[in-house]
Formats: C-alpha cells, structure tokens, sequence
C-alpha cells in the first residue's frame, strides 16, 4: 500500500497547472477509465460487506445492479457528448451553464453533503471491521489509512487516483480470486463443485431475481430496475467521483468505452462477490461457525453475562447445527444414489433445523443487546473476515487485509478528488473570481485536505447499525434522486428555467427526507421518487412562473 501510494506521488511529480490536478490532463485511455471506474464505485464496503450479504440473504442483493449497463449506455450515449463539448471541470458546472447560479450551487452542496458523508463510511467500513477483528486500535486504524490516502491525493490530483487505481484494482481481483479457490479447496472432499451449489440452491442462496411488489422489500426486478436505474444514472452521470474518472479521456470514444468496460463486467463482478458469500454459507453447513460472528463483541458480553445464558444459547447453537450437518450430509448421500424421494425430504428437514438455528442466532441478538443496546446486532460484515483469519494461510491473510485497504484508498482518492474539484470550481471560483491557475490550484489541494479531515471526522465519530454495504447505498439513495432529476431537465426539458427548478429541487428534497424519516419501503424507491418528485414540480412551478424561462445555450 505504501509502495503504491508513493508511486502515485512520484508519477504526478511536475504537474503544476489545474486542468492536470483535476481531470488528469485529457489523456487517459478506456481500459484505465474503465478500472478507474470500477475502483472508484466498489470501495471496501464492496469486498467486505457483500459476501456477508450473500452469506445471509442470498444473491437477490444483485438485482441493485439490473438496470446498471442500460443506465451506462444511457450516460455514454447523452451525458458525456455534452460535459466535453462543454469542456466542463464538473458536472454541477453544466447545471450553471443551463439554469443560473443557485440551482449550481444546490446541486454541488447536495453532492458535498451526501460524498462528505459518503467518504467518511468509506474510511470507517473497513476500519471498524478488522480492527475488531484484529485487535488494531479503531481511531489509529481510520488516522493511519485515512492520511495516507490524503497525502497522495493532495500531491498528485486526478493524475494520482488513477494512476494508483489501477495497481489497487489489481490487488482486489487477485485476493478476491485466491480468497474463492482457497474456500472452494477446503470444502469437504466429498463435496463436488455441483453439490455446493445444489446445497446453496437449496437453501435458496441462488435466488437472484424476486418478482415480489411487496415495497418494503429491499431488492427485487422492480426496485432493481426502476429505483436502480434513477440510482446508477445519478451516480454514474452526476456524482462527480465518478464523472471526473471519464471526463478526462483523450477522446470520446474512449470515455464511451470506459464505461461500456463497467456495463459489461460490473454485474459479473458483484454475482461473483455474493457468490463468495454463497458459497461460505454452504462451507459452514461442514463447519462450525461461530453462533455470532463479531466475536470480540461475543466474548464481552458473555463476560458481562452473569446468568450463564449466552453460553446456553451457545450450546443450543452447537448441538442444532450439528443436527443440521447430519442431515446435509444425508442428502448428499441421496443425491449420489439418485434417490431424489429422500432429496426432498431431508431438504426439507435440513430447511427446518436452518430455521432452528436462525431463531438461536436472533435470540442471541436479542440477548446479547439486552446487556448492551449499542452492539451491533447484525454480524454479517465479520462473516469474511472470519473465515479468512480462521482457515486462510499466513501471506493470503495478509494479502486478503490488503485487498480491503486498496479497496478503501481507491474509493477514497477518488471522492477527495471529486469534493476538492466540486468545491473549488462550483463554489469557490464562482465567489473568488478572476484569480491565475495557479490560485485555484492550491486551493484545490487546500480543499483536498479539509475534506480528507473531515472524512477522517465522520469516520472517527460514525456508529453505524446497518450492513455497511446497505448503509453505504442508503445515504446516496437520500440524495441521488433529486440531482439527477435536476439533470433530466436540464437535458430534455429546455422550456423549464433555474428559478423553477432551483424551487423542485429543494422541495422534493425536504419530500424524499421526510418520507425516508416515515415511510417503510426499500431505499432504492427513493432514488424513483427523488427524481420524479424534482422533474413533475419543475414543470409545475415553470408554469406558475411563466416568462422566466432561460433556454440552453
């Protein structure tokens, strides 16, 4: 991590003007674009979080990604041809082009609103996690990660995130890779290949798709396709962490094929990551797990449990689980003879005793937040983790922990990059004008700093109860829907002026928070309501505010 970090910083000795420091000089090509890409949106949330997901709950959290390639081909198609012909820093500066200054200025606050916090989970995901896991101080864990990646993004710019990219993205694939064959290896040697997945279809770890209209469920085809396409064109096209990584292609083509890099193998990325989680699920059914995967966390409160009753409930886990191992062992032994009468018995006897042992775990939840309302009762982002310091050799364990700091320092460059880019040209050259390169230079890298700090802040004080991956979706879902509605007009509706859509914007705002803080549907709805909220009240307040209209240029 060090040795690339300092590579970053030696690769962008002498870039001194501003069109280098924030769009990386114009340069880049379509396969470093489409890394750049992919590293920037899959942080250590991604890699760490996801297989606990898929551990728990199966492959349906894929859906999120569904509507993905039809929203990148939508992007490369409309939203790129016009941030280069407009030669823009930044995405929010077409809005300025388009509508005036406060509708701007809206946009880029709501974007340093939701990536300032954004960054500072990025920071704290990984950390919170192996630092309980590996007995590391948490505060010096988020201090040591969180300046590193500062120093090299202050130093270096746009040139320096993706030139350390594309050595991190490298380090991802081939941990990832080496983490799924190690876990494959270690399956019992009676176990084949198809018989995991069988057992994991059994256990319904295979279902990717859900048909439900139910919206309070969190990933189905309809949240995956509606929710998700509002979500992945807002952050993909809007959110300048990731506008910044293709604007600065040597060509349009190039930028086109960057992202067409990301629309084919994003999905196969995140099937593969949840696949891991799959798949550790059935190793467990061999063996033991643990009844609470954050164990730091069991064995303080088992210390505090004077009644004896979590080693209990322990107990009740053990014997259950091993009942259960009986039982799929027994269908393995059923599916080899092809006596598929007994397959589906003992499926739904192993179905039954999965319950019984899900219904410990939750008591043990419930038992173990009893003695301390603020442990994180949902372990699933310590169910990697666990495996990989429990049955990974030395040198894959440590190449594994290193996966999980490339993953958040590639994140983490990038949004600095984009929060830096986004205050300096947005805000303060549109307040401190007429100033030389060389001014908005360094106070790009002034910017640079006071957002990796506060990132740092957010980290060191975040507390968060969710899976990480979920958390991490939830708080761009608040805010992504109004922004790119904000662009939706701004693309297709060119009647409607600023004032009009300065005033949807905010309202439908205030509407998706206070519906967020009442209503109980999945997140993914937001990003839908968000940005039709936005696009219907601009062409409601356009007509009351006929003759204001400022058409595009």
């Amino acid at each position: 991590m060090l040795g690339i970090a300092g590579y970053g910083m030696w690769r962008t000795r002498g870039r001194r003007d501003l069109n280098s420091y924030l769009r990386g000089g114009g340069d880049s090509r379509w396969f470093v674009i489409g890394l750049s890409v992919m590293a920037t949106q899959a942080s250590a949330i991604t890699f760490l979080s996801t297989p606990g997901q898929g551990y728990q709950d199966g492959m349906g959290f894929v859906q999120n990604y569904f509507a993905m390639p039809l929203a990148l081909i939508i992007i490369a198609a409309v939203f790129l041809p016009i941030y280069r012909k407009l030669n823009v820093y930044t995405a929010y500066e077409y809005l300025g082009k388009r509508f005036d200054g406060k509708t701007r200025i809206l946009s880029a606050s709501l974007f340093l609103l939701q990536r300032g916090l954004g960054a500072g989970i990025t920071i704290y995901a990984p950390a919170i996690v192996l630092s309980t896991v590996l007995g590391w101080s948490l505060q010096w864990t988020i201090l040591c990660s969180g300046l590193l990646v500062i120093v090299y993004t202050v130093a270096g710019g746009s040139v320096a995130v993706t030139a350390t990219q594309k050595y991190q993205i490298g380090i991802i694939f081939a941990g990832m890779i080496a983490a799924f064959a190690i876990l494959m290896h270690k399956m019992p040697a009676a176990v084949s290949f198809s018989d995991a997945f069988d057992l994991a279809g059994r256990f319904h770890k295979l279902k990717a798709v859900d048909f439900s209209v139910d919206p309070k469920k969190r990933y189905t085809l309809w949240t995956g396709l509606f929710g998700g396409i509002c979500l992945h064109l807002s952050y993909f096209g809007t959110d300048q962490s990731q506008v910044q990584r293709y604007i600065g292609a040597s060509s349009l083509r190039e930028g086109r094929l960057g992202l067409m890099f990301n629309a084919v193998f994003k999905i196969p990325m995140q099937f593969f990551i949840l696949l891991i989680g799959s798949m550790l699920f059935v190793f467990y059914q061999f063996h033991q797990p643990p009844v609470f995967f954050n164990q730091p966390a069991w064995r303080k409160a088992v210390a505090h449990d004077t009644s004896g009753s979590l080693r209990t409930l322990e107990g009740q886990f053990n014997a259950a689980q091993a009942q259960k191992r009986e039982l799929v062992n027994r269908w393995i032994d059923a599916r080899r003879a092809g006596d598929s009468a007994a397959q589906s018995q003992l499926a739904d006897q192993a179905l039954a005793a999965d319950a019984n042992t899900q219904s410990i775990r939750d008591h043990v939840k419930s038992t173990m937040h009893a003695l301390d309302p603020h442990v994180q009762s949902n372990d699933g982002d310590y169910v990697f983790i666990t495996f990989i310091l429990d049955y990974l050799p030395h040198g894959l364990i440590g190449l594994l922990v290193a996966v999980f700091f490339a993953a958040a320092l590639a994140s983490k460059s990038a949004e600095l990059n984009a929060l830096a880019s986004t205050t300096t040209v947005d805000i303060y050259r549109h307040i401190i004008q007429s100033r030389g390169d060389a001014h908005y230079l360094a106070a790009s890298k002034w910017f640079t700093l006071f957002w990796g700090l506060f990132a740092l802040g957010v980290a060191l004080f975040a507390g968060l109860m969710e899976n990480l991956i979920q958390a991490s979706n939830i708080v761009g879902s608040v805010f992504y829907g109004v922004v790119l509605g904000l662009f939706l007009v701004a693309f297709f509706m060119k009647w409607i002026g600023g004032t009009a859509v300065f005033c949807a914007a905010v309202v439908a705002q205030l509407v998706v928070i206070l519906l967020y803080a009442t209503w109980d549907i999945s997140y993914l709805w937001y990003n839908l309501i968000g940005s039709a909220a936005c696009v219907g009240l601009a062409m409601l307040f356009q007509l009351l505010f006929r003759g204001q209209t400022r058409v595009a240029s």
